[in-house]
């Protein structure tokens, strides 16, 4: 059986991003609440809470998606259900977060987007299930296409 790297690092890169989202949105909340400013007469209040449980729902959300990685690399076999379905997600939004990263940060910050986007499409494309191959033999009893093999009429004694 052979291991595979990329899902131990995607689960240390998933874990750490996770850490990094929360407490940033943390501080920024912090910062908010500090300041006690209103911008466009909404309470600073209201944007410091927000910014603290997406914050934290962004973290929790990393984390869920970086145990996943974390099983598929202890268990060395591919994510299934629920688990590639949140790995997919996580795709996209590195991809968009990516996306907007370009123009509101920088060229780092999309590096690191497109990094973790690539670490996630090979951690899915290097455990996919291989493919039955074409030339497969038939089951016993089945012809090609799948059909009951039969055999011809019953010779008859005369």
């Amino acid at each position: 059986m052979v291991r595979r790297p990329v899902a131990w690092i995607v689960a240390v890169v998933l874990f750490a991003e996770a850490f990094g989202i929360a407490g940033l949105n943390w501080f920024l909340g912090v910062v908010v609440d500090r300041q006690d400013m209103s911008l466009a007469g909404l309470d600073p209040h209201m944007m410091s809470v927000s910014s603290k449980i997406g914050g934290i729902a962004f973290g929790l959300y990393f984390a869920l998606c970086g145990l996943v990685a974390l099983l598929v690399a202890l268990r060395n076999r591919p994510p299934a259900g629920f688990g590639r379905v949140l790995l997919i997600s996580a795709a996209v939004v590195h991809g968009i977060l990516g996306a907007f990263t370009w123009g509101l940060v920088g060229w780092p910050a999309f590096l690191f987007m497109v990094l973790v986007l690539a670490l996630i499409v090979l951690l899915l494309m290097t455990y996919d299930r291989p493919a039955e191959p074409a030339d497969a033999a038939p089951e016993s009893g089945k012809g090609g296409d799948g059909s009951p093999v039969t055999s011809g009429p019953t010779p008859t004694t005369p």
